[in-house]
């Protein structure tokens, strides 16, 4: 098994839910020990919505998940760990919470 470094939470949002999403991050980095990204008003990377990422420690999965779980209100999230292989990062070890989208993994092959 290899090694989980931390985990990054992306936050998938559009024009409509952009306020409730930043919420929902602000919200997030001041309860928790994470890092909260920029709030991305265009696909960045191998996501195909707009996003925030979230990044944490290992050890904090047992309550940032949870807290996800419960306070999403309706917007995606894609959960992975940081292993050091990138494409099994954002496929074979995801978590999603709604609807799965598809990822643009061209940059990971």
């Amino acid at each position: 098994m290899q090694r989980i470094k931390g985990y990054h939470a992306h936050i998938y949002f559009d024009a409509d839910t952009l306020d409730q999403a930043r919420t929902l991050c602000e919200d997030a980095a001041a309860l928790f020990p994470l890092r909260m990204g920029r709030m991305h008003q265009r696909p960045v990377g191998p996501h195909p919505d707009w996003s925030c990422q979230l990044a944490f420690d290992v050890e904090y999965i047992g309550v940032v998940l949870p807290w996800l779980v419960i306070h999403r209100n309706g917007l995606v999230v894609f959960l992975h760990p940081d292993t050091g292989n990138d494409l099994k990062d954002h496929t074979d070890y995801a978590i999603w919470m709604g609807a799965m989208r598809e990822l643009n993994l061209s940059a990971f092959e």
